[in-house]
């Protein structure tokens, strides 16, 4: 992998993880479509651990939020009760138990999850199911609760979209922000919490590759390539998460699903 090649592919992750259209899809047909022949281990580590770039994003822009959760944790400690009163370490509680389902799907289908990255046309059926899921959570959600409404199986429900979404061409951000309309979280409320339950799974997944990362040959060559796509994560992707949030404060999903569908149909036909 060329560091041009990283740089292209770091600014695909970094606007495609947070925008509802699939960031492992986009990290699979930008490729093939560019006529790239990468090593799939490499191609698959990089992927994962470019992610590490747009968790830098994350955390960045969402840092008030982390800080308040902590500092709320913090004080509970004392007084056993806040674990139940206090909206901030309710939330916290939340973010932990939505990262359950993915991460016991991640530890049992790992292989499995990984082949699928090399078949271009289930990466079109997939982004076709993500489109259908993003539009039941336009049809279904009544848009009337807020973060402060959220319950625990809210949190699992949500959870289980970001289980869906190990698969390539299930987008993790239109998963769960559907998911949680359909549980009627508004949708900016939906999305910041989406956002919020990307660091965890995106920790481990990071740890993870970076494990077998070190078990490649030459990981050197292959590490400078990766720097170069995870500083081009890191900027693009906290432009998309201001955009999107932005953008869902005055608009639908609707656009991200026409997208969906219209890729996921040529992919399928054409892969």
């Amino acid at each position: 992998m060329t560091w041009w090649q990283a740089l292209i592919l770091g600014v695909v992750q970094g606007l495609t993880e947070f925008l509802p259209i699939s960031s492992s899809a986009h990290l699979v047909l930008v490729p093939h479509a560019l006529g790239w022949s990468l090593d799939p281990d490499q191609a698959f580590i990089f992927d994962v651990l470019v992610q590490l770039g747009t968790l830098v994003a994350v955390l960045v822009y969402f840092r008030r939020d982390w800080v308040a959760m902590a500092r709320a944790l913090w004080r509970a400690r004392r007084s056993p009760g806040a674990l139940t009163r206090d909206p901030q370490v309710r939330l916290l509680l939340a973010v932990a138990l939505a990262t359950v389902p993915a991460a016991v799907a991640g530890a049992l289908f790992k292989a499995r999850i990984a082949a699928v990255f090399s078949a271009p046309r289930l990466v079109g059926g997939f982004l076709l199911f993500t489109a259908a899921w993003m539009a039941g959570g336009e049809w279904l959600g009544r848009s009337r609760r807020t973060l402060h409404d959220l319950t625990w199986r809210d949190a699992l429900w949500i959870g289980a979209g970001q289980a869906l979404a190990l698969l390539p061409g299930v987008s993790r951000s239109g998963a769960t922000i559907a998911a949680g309309m359909a549980r009627d979280l508004q949708r900016p409320a939906a999305a910041r919490f989406s956002f919020l339950m990307a660091v965890p799974i995106m920790l481990g997944a990071g740890a993870l590759a970076l494990r077998d990362w070190a078990a490649l040959p030459a990981s050197g060559e292959f590490g400078a390539a990766l720097l170069v796509g995870f500083a081009a994560a890191v900027v693009s992707g906290y432009g998309a998460i201001r955009a999107l949030l932005g953008f869902l404060a005055r608009h639908s999903l609707w656009p991200f699903v026409v997208y969906c569908a219209a890729l996921g149909a040529w992919v399928w036909t054409h892969a």
